[in-house]
């Protein structure tokens, strides 16, 4: 993702630099937080920047800092470091603000409910990077894409019908774990009957989703995963049921704000 992205913001070179820069300055730079927050895609531009023959130190990823501290430092080329200013910090802030909002979410449930997991979803801008962050959060990736395991949702049933989805099941590889979406009690119940391994109760109300899970734990031994417009404020409601074993948050990933973070330079 760095290499895409600053591919397409030198794509016809760096005017402004190549005209007020010498070309054999060397400078040192500094990423430094402009607020509190969970350091989060360290490690990541560490590789691509030494790629680039530029040096780096710094923080090991779910560090945590106040404002003002640094988080990343850059040496090399002075020209060179101004280019990839932009692209480091859109990656850091974006990264640092989805590991911040994670761990403060994830420390939130744990203290009501230490069995739950709070998970990512594949509603995310940089895929597996934003995974990532969550992780150094404290949360759970959950797919990292649709190879990982077997996952019926709504228009899989729309297309073909559930008795075609449980039919097809059947030959599913016993390597894949599958996860039935149900947006209806009969779904759920029937999904537990049938040998999913976990179920997906989407867009219920936090009370509607614990009486469910209550009724699929009577049934079966399988994980439950809440999911669907749970935010920070609602997410201690669900976390309060006895019965359930994930909580899957797209927020953690479309919401959460990036961080501010912003890069000093010196020459050297």
């Amino acid at each position: 993702m760095f290499r895409i992205l600053y591919e397409d913001d030198v794509r016809y070179g760096d005017v402004t630099s190549e005209l007020v820069i010498p070309p054999d300055m060397n400078a040192v730079g500094e990423i430094v937080a402009q607020e509190p927050c969970v350091v989060a895609g360290a490690s990541y531009l560490r590789g691509e920047l030494e790629r680039m023959s530029i040096e780096v130190d710094g923080l090991s990823d779910g560090t945590f800092v106040n404002s003002g501290e640094v988080i990343l430092t850059m040496r090399g080329n002075a020209r060179k470091l101004l280019s990839v200013e932009r692209t480091v910090l859109n990656i850091l802030s974006r990264l640092c603000g989805i590991a911040t909002e994670t761990r403060k979410i994830v420390s939130m449930v744990r203290e009501m409910n230490s069995h739950v997991r709070i998970a990512a979803t594949r509603k995310t801008l940089w895929g597996r990077l934003d995974k990532l962050a969550v992780m150094i959060g404290g949360g759970d990736p959950h797919r990292w894409n649709l190879g990982d395991m077997i996952m019926v949702k709504d228009n899989h049933i729309a297309l073909v019908g559930l008795d075609y989805v449980y039919s097809s099941l059947k030959s599913a590889s016993f390597t894949k774990k599958v996860e039935m979406e149900a947006d209806t009690e009969e779904q759920a119940l029937i999904a537990a009957e049938s040998g999913a391994d976990i179920i997906l109760l989407d867009n219920f109300s936090p009370e509607d989703a614990c009486r469910i899970a209550g009724k699929i734990k009577d049934v079966a031994n399988v994980l439950v995963e809440f999911s669907g417009g749970i935010t920070p404020e609602n997410v201690l409601q669900y976390a309060k049921c006895p019965e359930v074993d994930i909580i899957s948050m797209g927020y953690l990933t479309h919401s959460a704000h990036s961080v501010n973070l912003s890069m000093r330079m010196e020459k050297i």
